[in-house]
């Protein structure tokens, strides 16, 4: 059976367009291949993060993997810090990684504002997205395409190190995750929605209270013209509060324009509102259920033990592949 590796760090509320766009399309891959799905802490500390709150975020994005659906059954999850081949691994690509394609990542730059000086990690962080993954023999890395870069990055230097030393990693293919499933900022439909933005009304997060989810998707930029109609350059707000309705509702496109012909945005928004609380609502009841349980640490410990399990394999290759330790 082909592996599957991915990550989500435990920064922010995970929102509805991590939902759309990643979880669920995760509770779908655990039925094809297995699946290693990690809460990536070492990557969160790029950026100052204080203690009890990443502690906190770690259990409730755990806590949301298994409420959306993954299964522990059919599905390893774990806790990045938890298995010490990351970062052992990590330091060994960082050696065989050049500054010269670490500075070109799009990412680093949009993060480090263009600074004459940034956190060596913002610069490195791509290396250990890569070590993330060749540390399981990865087949398939589900990812949206702003990743591509990154995934990219993560194939050269497999291929890099297979063709220096004997054959180390498995090269492993992007899959690009539905490009409709981007989900846009509720009030500048021209970003995608974010965890981080300002304005707590751009997002919905998995966990938000039907009143809040209401006021959120009422106060969403849509236009002046008062048509229903689906048009990405013309009607970038509507067309998103569309596409979230498609996903949330599994009606396409055009029936939901054609449901709602001769009526106003007013209506639509209302019944959007309905169908994002209905859809939400079983996943804060499994959130709620797991998250002070002792079954989510239980998970997460033997998450851990079985992925190391796999890493330790892993890095045993890869030392005696570099000549590192006396075997």
């Amino acid at each position: 059976m082909k592996r599957v590796f991915s990550g989500v760090q435990p920064t922010g509320n995970i929102h509805l367009g991590n939902y759309l766009g990643a979880l669920r399309q995760f509770v779908e891959l655990q039925e094809e291949y297995q699946c290693l799905y990690c809460i990536v802490d070492l990557h969160a500390i790029t950026v100052p993060q204080d203690p009890k709150e990443l502690r906190k975020h770690i259990l409730d994005v755990a806590a949301l993997y298994l409420a959306v659906g993954v299964d522990p059954k059919k599905s390893i999850v774990f806790v990045q810090s938890d298995v010490p081949g990351h970062s052992e691994l990590g330091w060994i690509l960082t050696c065989s990684s050049y500054t010269g394609e670490l500075s070109r990542m799009t990412q680093f730059k949009a993060k480090s504002h263009n600074k004459a000086s940034a956190p060596a990690g913002l610069f490195t962080y791509p290396v250990l997205m890569a070590a993330d993954i060749l540390l399981y023999d990865t087949d398939v890395v589900p990812v949206g395409t702003d990743q591509k870069q990154h995934i990219e990055l993560c194939r050269d230097l497999a291929i890099r190190v297979n063709n220096t030393r004997k054959k180390t990693f498995v090269v492993p293919e992007g899959r690009y995750l539905k490009a409709g499933a981007r989900i846009m900022s509720l009030d500048d439909p021209s970003k995608k929605m974010s965890k981080s933005a300002e304005n707590i009304h751009s997002r919905i997060s998995l966990l938000d209270e039907p009143s809040k989810i209401k006021k959120s998707i009422m106060k969403a930029t849509t236009d002046s013209e008062g048509i229903i109609r689906f048009d990405k350059e013309e009607k970038p707000g509507l067309s998103n509060l569309i596409n979230i309705y498609s996903a949330l509702s599994d009606k396409t496109v055009d029936d939901i324009v054609a449901m709602y012909e001769g009526k106003g945005y007013g209506d639509f928004k209302k019944d959007l509102v309905e169908i994002t609380v209905d859809a939400l609502a079983p996943i804060k009841e499994r959130f709620d259920e797991i998250r002070s349980s002792q079954e989510l640490i239980d998970i997460l410990e033997d998450g851990a033990e079985k992925a190391n399990a796999i890493a330790e394999k892993t890095m045993a290759r890869v030392k005696d592949n570099f000549g590192l330790g006396l075997k």
